[in-house]
C-alpha cells in the first residue's frame, strides 16, 4: 500500500522530517524556491496531497488551501493556530489539529524570565559589565517582582503554568478573561482595563486571531502605567504595536518583554537598544526536548488521522464538525 503524499509549508527540523518520512511521502513546498517553483510544484502534487504540515506562525490563505482538492488534514507544529483559515477547513472537512500541553513549560519559563530581565534590568546590567562602565560607575538600582501584582491575559494551561512560577517568586497573581474560572485562586477581572491598572507586570498568553487582535491597544498600557511592564508571549497580533512604540519612546510604561511581533521577523527600530525593553526571536518553545515533543504529537496526528482512528488533539473550533 502506497504512503499517503503529505505538503509541507514550513521548515521542517531533521528529527521532524525523519519522523514523517517513516509514515508519508512528505514534499518540502516550503523549501521549493521562488514563487513560481512553489506554484510548479503545488500543481504536480495536488492530485495526490492528503495532508499538510505547517507552523503556529504560518500564514495561509483559503486560496492556498483549495490547490489541494484531497486534503484531509493540516497538522500544525505549535499551539497557535490562528494563521489556518478555521471557517475554509470547517466548510472542506478538513481536520485540524495543533500541538497544546507540550510547550506549557518552556513558555511559562519564558515569561517569567522576560519578567525578570525587564524588572531587573539584566540584559541592560549585561550589556553595562561588557561597555566596561562598572568600575568608573555603578548599575542603577531596579526593582524588585517580589510583592507585586502580576496580571495575566488569559489563564489557560500555560497562564496558570506562569501563575504558578510566579507564586513561587511571591508575587501576587491576578487574571482577566472571557470567564471567571471557580478553580482558579487568582483574582479574577472581567474589565481588562482595571486589571492593568493594578498590575505591575502585565503578562499576555492568550490566543491570537480576530478576537484579540490589538487587545492590548494604547488604552489599556496607559492604564499599566509607568511603572508598569508588559510582557507577551502569546502573538505578535495581540498587542497594538504601534501604541507600544510610542508608550516606550514616551515612558508611557516602564518596561516590555517581547517573544513576538506582528512582522514577525521584522521588529520596529524603535523598540531596539533599550535598557528597559528585552526582545527575543520566539524562542519561548524553542528548545530541543520541547520541539521534539511538539514534532512527536503533530506526527501522530497524522499517523493516526491515516490509519482511521481520532486525533489527539483537534482543535477546539472543529471539535463536532468533522470527525475526530
Amino acid at each position: 500500500m502506497s504512503q499517503p503524499e503529505l505538503v509541507a509549508v514550513a521548515p521542517l527540523a531533521p528529527f521532524f522530517a525523519e519522523r514523517l518520512r517513516q509514515h508519508f511521502i512528505v514534499h518540502d513546498l516550503h523549501g521549493a524556491g521562488d514563487a513560481e517553483a512553489k506554484a510548479a510544484l503545488a500543481a504536480r502534487i495536488a492530485p495526490r496531497t492528503r495532508g499538510m504540515v505547517a507552523f503556529g506562525g504560518s500564514k495561509l490563505k483559503p486560496e492556498q488551501i483549495r490547490v489541494f482538492p484531497h486534503l484531509e488534514i493540516i497538522s500544525v507544529l505549535g499551539v497557535g493556530y490562528d494563521g489556518v483559515p478555521i471557517d475554509c477547513c470547517a466548510e472542506a472537512r478538513i481536520k485540524v489539529t495543533h500541538t497544546p500541553d507540550v510547550l506549557n513549560d518552556e513558555v511559562a519559563d519564558t515569561a517569567v524570565a522576560l519578567t525578570l530581565m525587564v524588572c531587573r534590568r539584566f540584559v541592560a546590567a549585561h550589556r553595562f559589565v561588557e561597555a566596561g562602565q562598572w568600575g568608573p560607575g555603578q548599575f542603577p538600582l531596579t526593582r524588585s517582582i517580589w510583592g507585586k501584582t502580576a496580571g495575566i491575559v488569559g489563564l489557560g494551561r500555560i497562564g496558570r503554568e506562569i501563575a504558578a512560577r510566579l507564586i513561587a517568586h511571591r508575587m501576587q497573581v491576578a487574571y482577566h478573561g472571557r470567564h471567571r474560572q471557580p478553580d482558579a485562586p487568582y483574582r479574577y477581572y472581567d474589565d481588562l482595563h482595571a486589571l492593568a491598572r493594578d498590575s505591575d507586570v502585565l503578562i499576555v498568553v492568550t490566543p491570537g486571531g480576530a478576537a484579540t487582535r490589538h487587545l492590548i491597544d494604547a488604552t489599556v498600557l496607559n492604564e499599566l502605567g509607568p511603572e508598569g511592564s508588559l510582557i507577551n508571549v502569546a502573538r505578535g497580533s495581540v498587542v497594538d504595536e504601534q501604541a507600544l512604540v510610542r508608550a516606550i519612546e514616551t515612558n508611557a510604561i516602564a518596561g516590555a518583554g517581547l517573544d513576538v511581533f506582528a512582522a514577525e521577523p521584522t521588529v520596529p527600530a524603535a523598540l531596539m537598544n533599550r535598557p528597559n525593553v528585552v526582545l527575543l526571536p520566539h524562542v519561548a518553545s524553542a528548545t530541543v526536548e520541547t520541539r521534539q515533543a511538539m514534532a512527536a504529537l503533530a506526527a501522530d496526528n497524522l499517523v493516526l488521522h491515516f490509519s482511521g482512528q481520532p486525533v489527539k488533539t483537534l482543535v477546539p473550533e472543529l471539535r463536532g464538525v468533522v470527525a475526530p
